[in-house]
């Protein structure tokens, strides 16, 4: 195993553990894994149990797909700027989510808000098959991604516009920019079948991405099949995405500066960063969810507005120092 994977798993299972231990409930290091490990029945029992181990496993999972995702696309696309949500398959997810908040469902029903956003996120990815092609173009799809998400945009927007209960839009908002709390063991088994397929999907297409750095043609010549790798990459990421946002609601800036930050340290291989990005997006997000509670820990501080505030900076420093080194 090289030194970057073990940096990168030493630093997710220390903050995993971190984030166990971090919470309103005083108790000792010990006393909160004891509860965890063995269990007495107890309010720390069901503390570590059913409200802080959801939560961390939420972290890794969604931030290993979200880093996994921007990985597989960038080099797909073999755009530095690709990011997990340019197929729309985040707008539409968030687009069912609103539905279910605005017509009740996700009061009358517990499951009904991930559900809707999940069935939002399949219709959207379906509809960026159906206008781009299983054989189209890069710029097919990339087009077909942003009409969708635009599109899925303006109706959430429509949702909110036309809201006649500020209840219901003041709660969508606050769904809107992500979020891991309050989150059980349920939204983990919801969300982690699809994760765990779209992750293995991405996870098989090292050799195809490496060799498309070559170009489609000698690609195609040293035996990748283009149009299972183009299905892959986008049903890959439409099911980590499709997961995440359901249980999360909009994370960003994951997927998009998590690969930039690692390339240098893999050699700028694409299929080596797609491990690399899994371990460190799962980090940004137990990082981030641990400020989150710290910080501001009186007020509902959200996941989504710490990952923009830290990784909009990282990425402006990226640019910067992009610039430098091309002068």
């Amino acid at each position: 195993m090289s030194r970057l994977a073990l940096t990168l798993w030493a630093i997710v299972a220390a903050l995993f553990t971190v984030s166990l231990l971090i919470g309103p409930a005083e108790a000792t290091i010990g006393h909160s894994l004891r509860a965890l490990v063995a269990g007495d029945g107890g309010p720390m029992t069901v503390v570590m149990r059913e409200i802080r181990l959801p939560r961390a496993l939420l972290a890794v999972l969604i931030g290993g797909s979200l880093g996994l995702a921007g990985a597989a696309m960038q080099g797909y696309l073999r755009n530095p700027l690709a990011d997990p949500g340019l197929i729309g398959v985040s707008g539409s997810a968030a687009l069912g989510a609103v539905i279910s908040i605005q017509t009740g469902l996700a009061a009358a029903f517990f499951l009904a808000l991930p559900l809707m956003a999940l069935v939002g996120a399949l219709t959207g990815v379906l509809l960026v098959l159906l206008l781009a092609g299983p054989r189209g173009s890069s710029l097919a799809l990339i087009l077909a991604g942003i009409a969708i998400s635009a599109f899925a945009g303006a109706l959430t927007s429509l949702v909110l516009n036309l809201s006649p209960n500020p209840y219901a839009a003041s709660e969508i908002v606050f769904w809107m920019m992500g979020s891991l709390a309050d989150r059980s063991m349920l939204h983990v088994w919801i969300s982690l079948p699809l994760i765990v397929l779209g992750a293995g999907l991405l996870a098989t297409l090292s050799r195809g991405l490496d060799a498309l750095t070559l170009g489609e043609d000698a690609a195609e010549a040293m035996g990748v099949n283009l149009t299972r790798l183009r299905l892959s990459v986008i049903l890959g990421t439409a099911a980590v995405v499709g997961a995440s946002t359901a249980v999360a609601g909009a994370i960003g800036f994951v997927g998009l500066v998590m690969p930039h930050l690692l390339r240098g340290f893999v050699q700028a291989r694409p299929g080596a960063l797609l491990w690399a990005s899994t371990l460190g997006g799962a980090g940004m997000i137990l990082a981030a969810d641990i400020l989150v509670r710290v910080v501001i820990p009186e007020r509902d501080l959200k996941l989504g507005v710490v990952t923009a505030l830290v990784g909009a900076p990282l990425f402006l420093h990226l640019i910067y120092r992009t610039r430098r080194s091309g002068l």
